[in-house]
């Protein structure tokens, strides 16, 4: 893919989306830092809906080491991992306290020295909480850059790198956001919604779903609505549906009816 289609997918993804923000609820870097951490291999809503409580009884590093693992486990005891993500966060919460006085760091060392914290959820919060210009590939990211060709890469790490290198300075801060709503809801994983996808005339998937003209139409702007009432076929009402012509020829003959 070259620069300049680059750099009109991100336009036009800007241009649908100017003020994208993330669907983990949050007010402060740390309880951001703990939507994150909750959040491997767990929706965001379920996510909302524990902290919804949980940030209620808690939400300091100072607080979390106070409550510990056990007091931890009843507030998130519907989230997948839930007893390995309790250890990590009241862990990471009592180096917070001890090493970095009470506050999340805003250095990528630093918060992947944490328990529970990769290279992903750093880069989360240091382009969420902090305004960095880092972008994590989760598996929605990863799907979008390799399937429209925007940066193809093996690993996370590969598309990452890949992504750091070919997109624009002025779309960096969002292109997290941008890429992985686009993921969540369009170019989903079973099926991707082509028709509706701001981006489809620039894509390389060769299994675009929905009439081909219909894809481009979306895709460049034009009134797709005229377009789908032309192109796509009418279903037919019961009446109007041919009846089945009758088979001629010799009847099946009967299996014999056992004694």
């Amino acid at each position: 893919m070259n620069p300049a289609k680059r750099v009109e997918i991100f336009r036009r993804l800007r241009a649908q989306n100017p003020n994208p923000r993330s669907e983990l609820e949050y007010r402060t870097p740390f309880e951001l830092l703990v939507a994150v951490v909750l959040s491997a291999q767990a929706t965001d809503k379920s996510v909302n809906a524990a902290t919804a409580t949980l940030f209620k009884k808690a939400n300091t590093p100072q607080a979390f080491a106070a409550l510990g693992e056990a007091g931890l486990i009843p507030y998130i005891r519907m989230i997948g991992l839930f007893r390995t993500k309790a250890k990590n966060l009241i862990a990471l919460s009592r180096i917070l306290v001890e090493q970095h006085g009470d506050e999340v760091p805003r250095d990528r060392a630093a918060l992947e020295a944490l328990p529970g914290v990769g290279r992903k959820t750093a880069n989360v919060v240091l382009n969420v909480a902090f305004g960095e210009p880092t972008i994590a590939v989760d598996t929605h990211i990863f799907r979008v850059a390799n399937r429209t060709g925007l940066a193809p890469g093996k690993t996370p790490l590969a598309v990452e790198t890949a992504l750091e290198a070919v997109t624009p300075a002025e779309y960096k801060r969002y292109a997290h956001h941008w890429l992985i709503l686009h993921g969540r809801y369009v170019c989903q994983a079973r099926k991707p919604d082509c028709p509706n996808c701001v981006v489809a005339d620039l894509c390389r998937y060769g299994a675009k779903t929905g009439p081909i003209e219909l894809v481009a139409a979306r895709a460049s702007g034009r009134a797709p609505e005229a377009l789908s009432d032309h192109s796509a076929k009418p279903a037919r009402s019961r009446a109007q549906r041919p009846v089945a012509k009758p088979r001629i020829g010799s009847p099946r003959p009967r299996s014999p009816r056992s004694a």
